[in-house]
């Protein structure tokens, strides 16, 4: 079986020692990443275990950027055996010229990217009210637990996030489902970000 980006970057993760983890978590808040890319948040990083890590990084940066940074952030702390390891694995490396990206979760060879992964930075920040999206998805996509934890978030854009960090494990259908209810709440800024 082929493994995912995110086990990719669980198994590097966990060769890292507690002091390790706690710097690498540490430049992670505070790494300047690239335009349209926001850092993850200090205090869901504070607590947060290999697992935790591993998503956050694919959910904020999605696989291949989430990759290149990976390698960067493992150099920066002198870990640069395991960046190595991660390069091999993945294929990818820091400066990414050339690199064919790693495919998108969910996503086939040669199929195209979905289109709420391709606007995933937009949609978290223009989409708005959520709620009526979380209503269309509840019991289709979201269980009770997920739809809760969505929907306790302060801000419209803290909701897109929360939603943001379980799309790893859909398939295409599930990003169909949240295309088209925001396409049925929000059909003007879908209308928008198509016809740019």
């Amino acid at each position: 079986m082929v493994k995912t980006v995110q086990c990719h970057l669980v198994d590097i993760l966990e060769e890292l020692g507690q002091d390790e983890l706690k710097k690498f978590k540490s430049k992670l808040n505070t790494f300047p990443v690239k335009e349209g890319y926001s850092n993850i948040p200090r205090g869901r990083l504070e607590k947060a275990d290999v697992l935790d890590v591993s998503q956050m990084l694919i959910s904020y940066y999605r696989e291949d950027y989430a990759v290149k940074v990976t390698l960067e952030l493992l150099t920066d702390i002198n870990m640069r055996d395991l960046a190595e390891r991660l390069h091999k694995a993945t294929g990818t490396d820091s400066g990414g010229a050339g690199q064919k990206p790693v495919q998108p979760c969910g996503a086939t060879r040669g199929e195209e990217e979905h289109f709420v992964d391709r606007h995933r930075v937009q949609l978290i920040q223009r989409t708005s009210p959520v709620d009526p999206i979380l209503d269309i998805l509840h019991g289709r996509v979201l269980d009770d637990e997920q739809y809760q934890t969505i929907r306790a978030a302060s801000t419209s854009q803290e909701k897109m996030r929360r939603l943001y960090q379980l799309m790893p494990s859909w398939n295409r259908e599930c990003k169909d489902l949240l295309y088209e209810a925001l396409k049925a709440k929000n059909k003007y800024l879908i209308k928008d970000l198509e016809e740019n």
